[in-house]
């Protein structure tokens, strides 16, 4: 009985990470380089009021401090949407999915050089396979150079990892209500595509109505599976099994994102790619363990109840998220994700 209870916890979340994983190729799906910040604020637009509603109590209980630093971290928030969602348009859904996920080795290393600590030498060796997975993922193994998507995922991810860390360092919105903060940010980072979007391509009024049927079911299944579902699967999740399993499952996002690349966007890997995509997923998933630990060990007992728990990133996560992150596995980053 206590197995199956468990697997019906897992399965929820489960779940996120699979529509994560697919998110890259729904962006694919339904913009082009130049209808980009178009389909972002068509795709948060349709999702903020929902989102409000239920967040509107905990909305009206902000000060002014904390509705300032939501909105700080959704200009990062809005940075990190640009970067993955030109760079999903710009390479392949698999290299889009796999390269993000390298939020996971970016954010220990900065808690390490930005709190001055040590990292196990196992997390260090998978941090260096990951970055040899990447290298031989857009190289196709050879000296080519990385494609700009991936340069733009690339930066994604660093982006990804920044936010991680400024949200666990302001204190104005450490005890402010998950749902709220979350709102504020995408709310801030919809007003910063509304404000580019003149500048950037069609307005997304010009952008909703060239939509057929096809991309506007894509478009739903980022707004209402990729973030509202996501979100609260994580809010749900975090409050009936550890944080640590919820981040081991939401972080198969790059594998779903791989599977979804190949079979569905016919993303096709040489030898020299593939092998880099083994290594990635293994160097992620390996960076992921053995930092855990370490990080545990690291938080002091007394505030732990105000630590962040991840990215995807999740980010999230990551949010996205990772975070994210990639949870980024804190709630309010789980929107994170492309």
């Amino acid at each position: 009985m206590r197995t199956s209870s468990s697997f019906v916890r897992d399965v929820p979340v489960l779940l996120v990470a699979v529509v994560w994983g697919s998110s890259f190729l729904a962006v694919q799906r339904v913009a082009e380089p130049g209808t980009v910040v178009a389909m972002l604020v068509l795709r948060f637009a349709l999702m903020l009021p929902v989102l409000g509603a239920f967040a509107w109590p905990a909305l009206r209980r902000m000060g002014r401090r904390e509705w300032l630093g939501g909105a700080l971290l959704g200009l990062v928030l809005s940075g990190i949407f640009l970067l993955e969602t030109y760079g999903a348009v710009h390479t392949s859904a698999t290299n889009a999915g796999l390269i993000i996920s390298l939020t996971m080795v970016f954010t220990p290393l900065a808690e390490s050089a930005l709190g001055r600590t040590s990292l196990p030498r196992a997390f260090l060796a998978a941090a260096g396979l990951s970055v040899l997975g990447i290298a031989l993922l857009t190289g196709g193994g050879g000296l080519k150079a990385p494609s700009l998507g991936d340069l733009l995922m690339l930066g994604a991810a660093l982006v990804r990892t920044v936010h991680v860390l400024t949200m666990s360092r302001i204190p104005a919105i450490r005890g402010t209500d998950s749902l709220a903060a979350t709102w504020v940010q995408l709310a801030t980072a919809t007003a910063v595509f509304a404000l580019v979007a003149p500048l950037a391509g069609p307005a997304p009024w010009t952008v909703a109505a060239s939509y057929g049927p096809s991309q506007w079911a894509w478009l739903l299944h980022l707004t209402l599976l990729c973030t509202l579902f996501a979100f609260f699967v994580q809010m749900w999740a975090v409050r009936t099994t550890s944080p640590s399993r919820v981040s081991l499952l939401l972080g198969t996002e790059p594998l779903w994102a791989a599977v979804f690349g190949i079979t569905l966007a016919g993303d096709h890997l040489g030898p020299p790619a593939l092998f880099g995509a083994v290594l990635v997923l293994i160097g992620t998933e390996w960076g992921r363990r053995t930092s855990a630990p370490a990080a545990q060990r690291a938080v002091d007992p007394e505030s732990e109840g105000d630590r962040e728990p991840e990215a995807g990133p999740v980010p999230t996560p990551t949010p996205e998220p990772d975070l994210e992150p990639d949870l980024e596995s804190s709630p309010a980053s789980a929107p994170a994700s492309a």
